[in-house]
C-alpha cells in the first residue's frame, strides 16, 4: 500500500492520501485530542500517537494536525505506519452513525441557506479539501453566516482571510441577504 503525503496551507497539518475512500460520500469527521473517538477506530489509533492533536477524515484523504512541539520528521513515518496498519485489517473508518449538530436559522430565511448551501457544496468545499479541510454550514440569523472549519482549515493562519475575502465575498455577490461570515466551533 502507498500512502501519498501533501502539504496544507497550516503548517501544523499534513494531508495523507491512501489511494483509497476514507469517507466516501459519507461526508467528513473531524476529531481532536479530548474528543471521544471510540466510534473510529481509525481516529482512535492516530489521536493515541504523541504529538497528534487533530484528525479529520475526508473523501479520500485524512488529515492530521500536530501540537507546535511534535516535528513532522518523527511523527509522519508513525502516521504513515498507523494507517497503513488500519486499512491493511480492514477496519471500518467509522464505526455507527455520527451526531450532526444542529443548523441554525429561521424557517423564513430557507431559500436564502438553500443558496448559502449549494454554493458552500459546490464551489467552497471542494476547493478547501484539496487543501485538506472541510467548511460546513452551522446557521444564518441577521444576515451572518454562521461557518465551522474542520480538517486543516481548522487553526490554519490563513483561515481567516479564506473566510473574509473569499467566502464571504462570493457568498454577498450571489446571496443578497448575507451580510458577513463568522467562524463558530460547534
Amino acid at each position: 500500500m502507498f500512502i501519498e503525503t501533501e502539504s496544507t496551507p497550516n503548517p501544523a497539518t499534513l494531508k495523507f492520501l491512501p489511494g483509497r475512500d476514507v469517507m466516501g460520500q459519507d461526508g467528513t469527521a473531524d476529531f481532536v485530542v479530548g474528543d471521544d473517538a471510540k466510534r473510529s477506530p481509525l481516529a482512535t489509533r492516530l489521536l493515541a500517537l504523541e504529538g497528534v492533536a487533530r484528525v479529520f477524515f475526508g473523501a479520500d484523504f485524512i488529515t492530521v494536525t500536530k501540537f507546535d512541539m511534535t516535528e513532522w520528521q518523527a511523527l509522519r513515518p508513525q502516521v504513515l505506519g498507523a494507517v497503513m496498519e488500519h486499512f491493511l485489517a480492514e477496519l471500518p473508518v467509522i464505526e455507527g452513525a455520527g451526531e450532526d449538530a444542529a443548523e441554525d436559522f429561521d424557517p423564513a430565511d430557507a431559500e436564502a441557506v438553500a443558496q448559502i448551501k449549494e454554493l458552500l457544496d459546490s464551489r467552497v468545499r471542494p476547493a478547501v479539501a484539496g487543501d485538506g479541510g472541510d467548511i460546513v454550514f452551522r446557521g444564518f440569523r441577521d444576515g451572518i453566516v454562521k461557518l465551522k472549519m474542520q480538517g486543516a482549515c481548522s487553526g490554519c493562519p490563513s483561515s481567516r482571510a479564506t473566510l473574509k475575502h473569499g467566502v464571504e465575498n462570493m457568498l454577498r455577490h450571489y446571496v443578497p441577504e448575507v451580510q458577513g461570515v463568522e467562524q463558530v466551533e460547534a
